[in-house]
């Protein structure tokens, strides 16, 4: 179950005098990961991460499109927006000063109008970068047909310098190097099926299951980044009347295979401007690290109970609906050179009809009347950019 087994007995490292662990982390996606890491190199903590795969990153940082965002898209001074640009920054800063050797491409993104209300939304989102303080700007429609004419942009062009794309893959490693480097313990294939607050000790206790059997753990302090089952994680501690409800946005990728070369597509990310009040940012354009085209995710909302019932199977019903929203941007596109490829998930906080009209922020925070417990909620894009910062944050939580 654990890899370092014997540590865990191990009572008079921790913190306290009474819990075998100052932190446990529960989930090991890309967030998990980095706080863990960011934790455990806290003198003085002693740190399980958790998670029930055989690998960590293996559910929804597996499953999404890899991309660096830049910051532009969020409300000023909201945690997507602070953690993402800071994410980013951290990512970019490392790689720089070669201290960070994670397969990455800043290639650049350009979000494309093709009417005057897009182009009204465009110049929205330049505000917001500015307000920001993030590079964009305006590219000519002439120069835009010029440079990528296969690409269609009828009104305007912002151009978004500072967005890449990552292998989502290493950069979960680079992390998980950060924790096991610094002497943190990592159960895989492990999953927390109870977990109860001991106020006379101030301490949690927390049931674990694996195929050797169950066993219990104490640990000053635990961090729910559980993502899809962050809900039911908290559930699991919370009373009745202050559990979660978790809502789930599926989101499907359709690979590209022409029948015929219609040459060079794009050296940038193509985003189109998304619906409003959507809660996605369009099917989009993107490319692997090996230059391979895709599109999506598309927005597909789930009507299930609980992240076990998710279906991963790409759904085939959504191709016609991605074709025509993918020729709007690209007209030569066709339709017999889009296949269902894979799908991911998104975590929502909110349902199909609230998110429609409020903005869902990330949630990240300490429960009320239970110390040391700090929830992460509704972690979706940006999540992959912002890892990095919101392990920094959530350190801040126990350290500042």
């Amino acid at each position: 179950m654990f890899r370092q087994l014997t540590r865990i007995r191990h009572f008079h490292t921790a913190s306290t005098l009474h819990s075998d662990f100052s932190h446990v982390v529960i989930g090991g996606g890309i967030v998990g990961t980095a706080i863990a890491a960011e934790l455990q190199e806290q003198d003085g903590n002693e740190v399980l991460l958790v998670d029930k795969n055989e690998h960590l990153g293996q559910e929804t940082t597996s499953r999404n499109s890899e991309v660096i965002h830049a910051g532009i898209y969020y409300p000023p001074g909201s945690l997507k927006s602070q953690l993402c640009i800071a994410g980013k920054n951290k990512i970019y800063d490392a790689w720089t000063k070669g201290k960070f050797q994670v397969p990455l491409k800043k290639c650049g993104k350009w979000v494309v109008a093709q009417d005057d209300a897009e182009g009204e939304y465009l110049e929205k989102l330049k505000k917001i970068s500015d307000e920001v303080d993030v590079p964009v700007s305006f590219v000519s429609t002439a120069t835009a047909k010029t440079k990528y004419p296969l690409i269609r942009a009828e009104t305007a062009v912002l151009e978004s310098p500072t967005t890449g794309i990552i292998s989502a893959h290493d950069y979960t490693l680079f992390h998980q190097a950060r924790f096991e480097n610094s002497e943190g313990t990592l159960g895989l294939n492990t999953e927390l099926i109870g977990i109860e607050y001991n106020k006379g000790t101030s301490n949690y206790t927390l049931v674990l299951k694996s195929e050797s059997g169950e066993m219990e753990v104490t640990s000053d302090n635990v961090v729910n980044s559980a993502g899809l089952y962050a809900p039911e994680v908290s559930n699991l501690l919370l009373p009745k009347e202050r559990h979660y409800q978790g809502y789930f946005a599926k989101g499907n990728y359709f690979s590209y295979q022409p029948e015929k070369s219609l040459g060079k597509v794009t050296d940038v990310l193509i985003y189109p401007c998304p619906n409003p009040n959507a809660s996605s940012l369009g099917t989009h354009l993107t490319f692997d690290l090996g230059g391979q085209l895709r599109f999506g995710p598309d927005l597909e909302w789930l009507d299930i109970k609980t992240a076990d019932e998710i279906d991963y199977t790409p759904n085939p019903q959504n191709l016609a609906r991605a074709y025509e929203a993918i020729k709007t941007y690209f007209p030569g596109i066709t339709f017999d050179s889009l296949h269902p490829s894979y799908s991911g998930v998104r975590a929502k906080v909110f349902s199909r009809e609230e998110n429609m009209s409020k903005f869902a922020d990330f949630v990240i925070h300490e429960e009320e009347g239970y110390p040391g417990f700090v929830n992460l909620l509704g972690i979706e894009s940006p999540g992959l950019t912002a890892s990095w910062a919101i392990g920094e944050y959530v350190s801040d939580i126990y350290h500042k």
